[in-house]
């Protein structure tokens, strides 16, 4: 089996956004990623000055806590980070899938992995340019090809203004295959150290507001349009 860096492990609770929002899930937050968006609301499990928090852990470990979580029911296991593309998750999917349990990952697309095959749900989120990073699309569709026809695959995109709308609007025309859900960005992330951080409800608000007229007035009935339900509940706070 392999070692894992791992940010947290918890639930169950429930998914706060994209296709599964609203679904029982456990989630295997990995540490450690390829990007450093300006407004990454998980810097506990991307930003170097966290690494010490992160737990060394084989697989069979995280198998028995996520298993122990659940009490033994299976329900889906959520992959996130972070980026948990970095990491060997394979034998973990197998592990939980020989038991009835699902897996969904969220990545932004950077890196492809043969393992993407085993999943139930492979969710793609390239990052718009509020983020600062910039997307490769070969990489992007590399991803695509790896995954094959083994599991469902969607496609999210964080939007904080007009630049991320014309994003999604180009990303949507390269991928008009994938199911597209668009979310306003949560503009306040923790800062370093801390447990909690503040939410900019009005701001989310506004943002969900306006990007829902927008799409409606150039008749994008393409997309669905989600907030994050669990920051809407709880803020930026760890485990939930």
């Amino acid at each position: 089996m392999s070692t894992l860096r791992i940010a947290e492990i918890f639930g169950p609770t429930i998914q706060g956004e994209g296709a599964l929002i609203g679904e029982p899930s456990v989630f295997v937050r990995a540490g450690g990623c390829d990007y450093r968006c300006r407004w990454c609301d998980s810097l506990h499990a991307v930003d170097s000055a966290f690494r010490h928090e992160w737990a060394a852990m084989e697989t069979e470990e995280v198998w028995a806590r996520v298993h122990a979580l659940s009490g033994g029911v299976p329900l889906t296991v959520s992959l996130s980070g972070g980026n948990p593309a970095i990491q060997p998750f394979g034998p973990l999917i197998a592990l939980g899938r020989a038991a009835g349990y699902r897996f969904a990952l969220e990545t932004q697309g950077s890196i492809a992995r043969d393992w993407f095959a085993q999943l139930d749900m492979l969710v793609l989120s390239p990052k718009p340019p509020s983020s600062g990073e910039m997307v490769d699309w070969a990489t992007f569709e590399d991803c695509l090809i790896a995954a094959g026809d083994g599991p469902k695959r969607v496609m999210k995109i964080i939007i904080f203004d007009e630049a991320d709308y014309a994003f999604a609007r180009e990303a949507a025309a390269r991928y008009h295959a994938l199911p597209l859900f668009l979310q306003p960005g949560n503009h306040t992330p923790p800062p370093p150290g801390a447990e909690d951080g503040e939410i900019d409800l009005d701001g989310i608000m506004q943002r969900m507001h306006w990007l829902t007229e927008r799409t409606l007035a150039d008749q994008w009935f393409t997309p669905r349009i989600l907030p994050q339900l669990h920051v809407l509940m709880w803020g930026n706070r760890r485990g939930v």
